[in-house]
């Protein structure tokens, strides 16, 4: 009978190790990405780190930067999260100790008894302590305890890494809006400036044309009241829009509803240009793959404790206890101490099923962990790859929107000389002025799209371009190890 108990164990042991196959551990192992992006072409390899609103040289930026990560709620929400992760793996290495408890009790009993006659007797009272210890421990021996303590690390760095890419998109809003309402407040400024010149000519025209000056007609009037509306509505939609983007910002920044943020005149000049050349490894820095990968390990760790939860569990237990009449004798010096210890061996035999269901669960979520990071990376990599072309396009568009600009304004001025002397009507004057506000229009919104697309490359890449990968943000998609980030980071 013995004998027969030992081969069914043996049987279902090599069943349930059969049964499923291993998950993957590793997020790197699956994806093969080229080693450059295309569009950086060749040269130096660039680098990347945290650091990167420092490229931009706006030290009012780093300041409202600062002040964003320091009063905004979502990072309060991902900080308290990233404590609860913490908790997580101190219970995570908890299950693998032994559980030790105390128990103490004490209790009084009275007896009164009859004697011969009949009478009751005085009251006997009788003191009972007791003082037991119990200690339970699983013995790990397939290592199903070390798989769930390494699941609840991996998720520890999923929360930490989500920290850090909060952080990171808080300041990528914050530049985002900063820059919005600088764009927008210029933009106020022309149409300021261009409706006051449609004015302008507005007056000349009509005092031409009741004064019966024959280079002014009613066309050329209605052309420049048509102008002068067209201007004062442009006017209100640029207020709004920078009213919207100060909001905005201020939202950011913990300041709304004050509505009191000021932006400056001027938006910054982009001076540093990309590495070329920039390897696709700089995608380990970004946290959303950094979370994806440390998923794929969590997963992979509780795909493992799954698999042994099919396997034999032996725990050990024990229990010492002693009982006395007198409290002080039970603490010094016990009289008599009873203990016992045991060992318990189980084995799952049939549970309809459930078992196996369940190490096939963590088994399908490993794989969806697996393709969920691959499909992520891509994306990454998409999105930087998207980041460098458009930079390549804008500053391309940049020098033909400069000649642009510069002829814009040569043929405003001209057209203003040749109205003064007769050679042109108002309609060429009105033209050039159209074309000279559109051109310096445009050129503010395109200083402002290549600003954007500078911080969404940022955003992409997870930070600047020169700073080394750190040694944690290698082992990142390698090893399983204990993260090292701290909340205040």
């Amino acid at each position: 009978m013995r004998l027969m108990a030992v081969f069914i164990v043996v049987l279902l042991q090599g069943c349930a190790s059969g049964l499923l196959k291993k998950p993957v551990q590793q997020a790197d192992q699956w994806l093969d990405l080229p080693e450059l992006w295309t569009s950086a072409g060749n040269g130096n390899q660039g680098r990347i780190s945290t650091g990167w609103v420092d490229t931009l040289e706006d030290p009012e930026l780093k300041e409202l930067v600062a002040e964003a990560i320091k009063h905004n709620r979502n990072l309060k929400v991902a900080g308290a999260r990233l404590e609860i992760a913490k908790q997580g793996t101190v219970i995570g290495r908890a299950i693998r100790l032994p559980s030790i408890s105390a128990s103490g009790s004490g209790s009084r009993t009275g007896v009164r008894n009859q004697d011969a006659t009949g009478d009751l007797q005085s009251w006997r009272e009788f003191d009972d302590y007791g003082l037991s210890l119990n200690l339970s421990w699983e013995v790990d021996l397939w290592g199903r305890l070390r798989n769930l303590e390494q699941a609840s690390i991996e998720d520890y760095a999923i929360v930490e890494a989500d920290f850090r890419g909060a952080r990171l998109s808080v300041a990528a809003n914050a530049a985002r809006a900063w820059y919005n309402l600088i764009t927008a407040g210029r933009q106020v400024e022309l149409a300021g400036q261009t409706r006051d010149s449609f004015e302008r000519n507005r007056r000349i025209t009509e005092r031409n044309y009741k004064a019966g000056d024959t280079s002014a007609s009613a066309l050329d009037v209605q052309f420049s009241r048509n102008n002068v509306a067209q201007a004062d509505r442009s006017m209100i939609n640029r207020v709004l829009s920078r009213d919207d983007a100060r909001r905005s910002l201020e939202v950011l920044l913990g300041r709304y509803p004050a509505a009191l943020i000021q932006g400056r005149d001027d938006l910054p000049v982009i001076h540093d240009v990309i590495p070329a050349g920039l390897p696709s490894e700089l995608l380990l820095r970004r946290p959303d793959l950094a979370a994806a990968a440390a998923n794929i390990r969590a997963s992979s760790q509780r795909a493992d404790a799954a698999r042994k939860d099919l396997l034999p569990a032996i725990r050990l237990s024990g229990r010492g206890s002693t009982v006395s009449d007198q409290l002080s004798d039970l603490i010094s010096d016990p009289t008599s101490v009873l203990w016992n210890v045991a060992a318990s061996v189980s084995q799952p035999v049939f549970q309809g099923g459930e078992l196996t269901a369940r190490a096939r669960q963590a088994l399908a979520r490993n794989e969806a962990a697996v393709e969920f990071f691959m499909e992520l990376a891509l994306q990454a990599f998409r999105e930087v790859e998207s980041t460098l072309a458009r930079e390549l396009s804008l500053v391309a568009q940049q020098a033909f929107l400069e000649t642009e600009l510069a002829q814009a304004k040569l043929a405003e001025s001209q057209a203003s000389r040749d109205y003064s002397e007769g050679i042109v009507g108002i309609l060429e004057v009105l033209e050039a002025q159209r074309r000279a506000f559109n051109a310096r229009n445009s050129m503010i919104s395109l200083q402002n799209e290549r600003l954007q697309n500078r911080i969404d490359m940022h955003l992409a890449l997870g930070g600047d371009f020169e700073t080394p990968i750190s040694k944690d943000a290698e082992n990142l998609l390698e090893s399983p190890g204990k993260p090292s980030f701290s909340l205040s980071e």
